[in-house]
């Protein structure tokens, strides 16, 4: 099975769970840790733990009350274009075991704003939603804002907040997209839009971490001197400096956003950087490389707010976010109280699955499945569970 259906097929059990009556509350039972000590409050949101799922694992909002049931404090779902988009052609998604990193490039494949409506449209009460908002590819650049606004516009009443995907599609480094022109021209309709509401929508802004750090510091200044809420760093790279996978199969494999343990030092210095120029006035969401809970935590000592985790969630499964939490709930406790602040839970859970699935016949461990692979390909990797990433 590819990683593209394998995901599909994990997708569907989780609705499937989901649908069955006690579901949502078993799935809650086996992975979710909940305690005062993980609660944030951040952009007027009440998040329940600061650690949620990026944008990309789902794309158009179909099991995210599944995956919030996971133990996840948010779910950020998309990127949501206008009009549906297929994607790229297949293959388009690859793992590199031994660097723990997937390289994808989807190409913002998504069903459309209409059935991400129908989706989120479904009760949902008690789970932060957010939304990664993004143009059609077909879309020219001078009309880009159009398509920005109109997906803001029709899922504002259903998403708790929002953020701005204005990365590049063509993997060009000099790409211009994150240039202040650029950025206003895109972000002023929705500032407008959101001023005749009478609910408050935080908007954020998602950046890239191949930025220099010079334009780190423009997009900070931006932030800083208009209405944007909060800055999401970062998305994948294009960078493949410093890989163990071979360079034959790198070059096999061809172009696309890295994202994963290679990730994981660029996207702390981004978020530190943004912390230290704004002054540590405006929320970060920090992203990238996030594969145990020390690299949650350095992220937040380096001024995250809040976290996301993607692939270290496609390698590690539910286990991960549990081990995040504890160690969180651990740091802010007295050393002599942390014996008794884990809630009750299986110690032997069965292995995690490459995405989550539904209890209590699990799919095969990313690990395991690694384990038994001799190519860094989607084509020999076919028989693992890993879930399909997407450009985020």
């Amino acid at each position: 099975m590819n990683i593209e259906r394998a995901h599909r097929t994990v997708m569907l059990l989780l609705r499937i769970t989901g649908a069955l009556p006690g579901g949502r509350w078993l799935l809650r039972k086996l992975y979710a840790t909940e305690h005062p000590a993980l609660e944030r409050e951040v952009f007027g949101l009440r998040f329940p733990n600061p650690v949620g799922l990026a944008a990309g694992f789902d794309r158009n909002g179909e099991a995210f009350r599944e995956l919030a049931a996971l133990g996840f404090g948010f779910i950020e779902i998309g990127t949501v274009t206008p009009r549906p988009q297929s994607g790229n052609p297949r293959p388009r998604v690859f793992r590199l075991p031994r660097d723990k990193a997937i390289v994808n490039r989807m190409g913002l494949c998504n069903r459309g704003l209409e059935k991400t409506i129908s989706m989120l449209r479904k009760p949902h009460e008690g789970i932060l939603v957010g939304c990664n908002i993004g143009k059609n590819t077909v879309t020219p650049p001078e009309n880009a804002p159009a398509d920005y606004l109109k997906v803001f516009r029709n899922l504002y009443e259903y998403a708790d907040y929002f953020t701005v995907n204005i990365s590049c599609e063509t993997g060009n480094r000099e790409c211009s997209a994150h240039t202040r022109e650029n950025i206003t021209r895109i972000l002023a309709p929705l500032f407008d839009f959101r001023r005749g509401q009478n609910q408050y929508r935080p908007i954020l802004l998602k950046i890239s971490p191949d930025l220099p750090d010079e334009a780190v510091d423009a997009v900070t200044d931006t932030m800083i001197s208009t209405p944007l809420d909060g800055i999401v760093a970062t998305n994948g790279t294009y960078s493949r400096e410093g890989l163990r996978t071979s360079r034959t199969t790198i070059g096999k494999i061809g172009n696309g956003r890295l994202s994963g343990q290679p990730l994981t030092r660029r996207a702390v210095e981004v978020v530190r950087r943004i912390r230290e120029r704004s002054g540590g006035a405006y929320p970060i969401i920090g992203v990238g490389g996030l594969m145990s809970p020390d690299d949650v935590r350095a992220m937040l000592d380096a001024g995250a707010s809040l976290v996301q985790l993607y692939t270290g969630y496609i390698y590690e499964g539910p286990r991960l976010l549990r081990k995040i939490c504890r160690r969180l709930i651990a740091d802010a406790s007295p050393p002599t109280a942390t014996a008794d602040l884990s809630p009750a839970a299986p110690t032997d859970l069965p292995s995690a699955p490459a995405t989550p699935a539904a209890p209590p016949k699990m799919p095969q461990t990313p690990q395991a499945a690694s384990a038994t692979e001799t190519a860094e390909t989607e084509g020999r990797g076919s028989a693992s569970t890993a879930p399909e990433p997407s450009e985020k």
